[in-house]
């Protein structure tokens, strides 16, 4: 890896250290109701919606009132698509966007996934990029992270039926963690120069005729294939571009700092109007980070000893390190094959770069994004090579636990931990605990259903898609590559993650359905069993620490919580993966 690679993410590191204190312990006065001004901000909400502050829910309660706001968030975001020709703030008189598209669209942005089979200037009008998907990004950012607080106090509470108010946190979070930085975050974006208006969309000539190939289509919109199964393509002049306008940097604030990542533009973060300097893409890599780690110290803080909160920031960091690594160190290797046509090997795969950012930037920018569940990317992880592809892969393959989304990366690596204990405490003949709270059958079973649901979801999703025919119609790269997309799909949705190796097209009424099941089931899949187990633990009785309890905020443990990741949740993709990825490097070796 060269030194620059290693300059930037050591100085990536030192940076969000910093912040993981100052930024945990606000969210720990917020949610414990220490914020200085938080009742007469909070106040007029709770009387406006009938909130009774003071009256705290069971855990059943509790997922039922997140079920149902945010099964109200994705109608809203359905019926806003489907109406948006009829609505104002449509500048280019853009159409209804087509049923199965909205569903996939509202289910995608109600589960923090953000997939989007659509090319977002060319579908979305403005009311419906704000109304709907920047509202949604707050709402869904804000249950990830009041999930998290639930199983927390799980954790710190004994003897106790509930696990707080649903209604309350979603405010708190909402009010006065996500809004206030999202607003500050905005304005600095567009200092840098990213766009925020509501004009038309410009036209403007451009200084060179541009050629270029397009795929030519069928009635359905789907690109023709030949004989071979190659996508057939036509030649194209034009010298004059559009640029879309619209209010970009209000959307890409949230976008980041909620590990939402569906951009209000096709390219992302790739396209200058939403990513346009060094310093812009740095802050949006970190912002990423920034909730998801500081959650970590928020947990040590809110069980009263801030060690095990550093315990499992430590297993993520290292984790994090070693996939950064991997990934920016196969992308600094040239594709041998276009080495042998004259291309110059020494600067590495930078097929699917933006120039502005280079290969050390995207290979880290890619593996944040898919290990924090983000999906905003600033460059086509579809043209990375064949192992550079595989780590954004095994990013979300892990679970999403490496830092994760706000919310549900620490939420599951506490699922991890809780299964971490409960190995160590078979390996030496006693009854598992963690923070006091001995682990049982009630807590395994839903630890189980929480680590499993995914990858069913995935590999099942994946399995059905290569045998339809309606699956296989999208894959634009026949073979393992073609195969690697469809992976991709289904671990990207189901781990609502958003992001795609672009080469499938998607956009289809049969992934349309399919991706949008994977992305609900696996978002709240997951989040039922949380909240069963952050109620049972909150009942339980807190037991002392014994000679025999196994310490849970040391190196050992650490290495143990790293180990039960990789050996539990990766294991289930290792023969999917050698399927795609692993065997398109075998070629690619075979064929130089």
């Amino acid at each position: 890896m060269s030194n620059h690679a290693w300059i930037l993410l050591g100085f990536f590191l030192v940076v969000l250290l910093l912040t993981v204190k100052p930024m945990g312990t606000y969210i720990a006065n917020v949610m414990e109701g220490r914020f200085r001004f938080a009742g007469k901000i909070e106040s007029p909400i709770y009387r406006l919606c009938g909130i009774r502050q003071d009256e705290e829910m069971g855990w059943l309660k509790y997922a039922f009132a997140i079920l149902l706001f945010n099964v109200l968030g994705a109608l809203a975001v359905y019926a806003l698509q489907r109406l948006q020709a009829d609505l104002p703030l449509n500048p280019q008189a853009f159409a209804n966007v087509s049923p199965d598209s909205a569903f996939n669209t509202a289910i995608s942005f109600a589960t923090n996934t953000n997939w989007q089979g659509y090319g977002g200037e060319a579908t979305m009008s403005y009311l419906t990029q704000m109304l709907a998907l920047a509202v949604q990004n707050f709402l869904s950012a804000a249950t990830g992270i009041v999930v998290v607080i639930a199983l927390i106090r799980g954790f710190a509470r004994h003897t106790a039926k509930t696990v707080g108010n649903a209604w309350v946190d979603l405010t708190r979070i909402t009010l006065h963690i996500l809004l206030p930085i999202s607003i500050v975050y905005a304005v600095f974006l567009t200092s840098q120069g990213v766009i925020q208006n509501f004009d038309a969309y410009k036209d403007v000539t451009t200084l060179e005729v541009t050629s270029f190939e397009t795929p030519k289509v069928d009635d359905a919109g789907q690109p023709l294939k030949d004989e071979k199964g190659a996508v057939v393509t036509e030649p194209v002049q034009t010298q004059t571009q559009t640029l879309a306008m619209g209010p970009i940097a209000s959307q890409e604030a949230i976008k980041m700092l909620g590990t939402n990542g569906g951009g209000f533009l096709n390219a992302n973060s790739a396209h200058p109007f939403e990513n346009p300097t060094p310093l812009t893409n740095f802050i949006q890599m970190l912002s990423i980070f920034l909730i998801p780690a500081a959650l970590c110290f928020t947990f040590g803080r809110m069980v009263g000893d801030t060690r095990q909160g550093w315990a499992v920031l430590a297993a993520m960091t290292l984790m994090f390190v070693a996939l950064a690594y991997a990934a920016m160190h196969f992308e600094q290797q040239a594709n041998p094959l276009l080495t042998q046509l004259g291309v110059d090997a020494s600067t590495g795969n930078m097929e699917g770069k933006e120039t502005r950012f280079g290969i050390a930037e995207s290979g880290l920018f890619a593996t944040i994004t898919t290990l924090a569940s983000c999906g905003a990317v600033n460059s086509m992880h579809d043209s990375f090579t064949p192992l550079g592809g595989l780590v954004p892969l095994i990013d979300m393959q892990l679970g999403e636990v490496v830092f994760g989304g706000v919310g549900t990366g620490l939420y599951g690596m506490l699922v991890f931990a809780i299964m971490a204990v409960f190995i160590a405490g078979l390996m030496i003949g006693r009854t598992p605990e963690y923070l006091g709270k001995k682990i049982e059958a009630f807590e395994m079973k839903m630890v189980s259903i929480a680590i499993l649901v995914t990858p069913l979801l995935v590999l099942v999703g994946t399995a059905i898609a290569v045998m339809l025919a309606d699956g296989r119609a999208g894959i634009a790269n026949p073979g393992a590559h073609g195969f690697s997309e469809i992976l991709y799909a289904f671990t990207s949705a189901a781990n609502n993650n958003g992001s795609a190796f672009a080469g499938l097209s998607a956009n289809t009424p049969f992934y349309n359905v399919m991706l949008g099941i994977a992305m609900w089931f696996g978002r709240f899949g997951v989040i039922v069993p949380v909240l069963a187990i952050a109620g049972s633990l909150a009942a339980k009785k807190r037991i002392a620490v014994g000679a025999g309890t196994l310490p849970t905020h040391g190196p050992l443990f650490v290495t143990l919580l790293i180990g039960t990741v990789l050996l539990v949740g990766l294991l289930n993709y290792v023969p999917a993966l050698a399927l795609g990825p692993v065997i398109e490097h075998l070629v690619l070796s075979a064929a130089h």
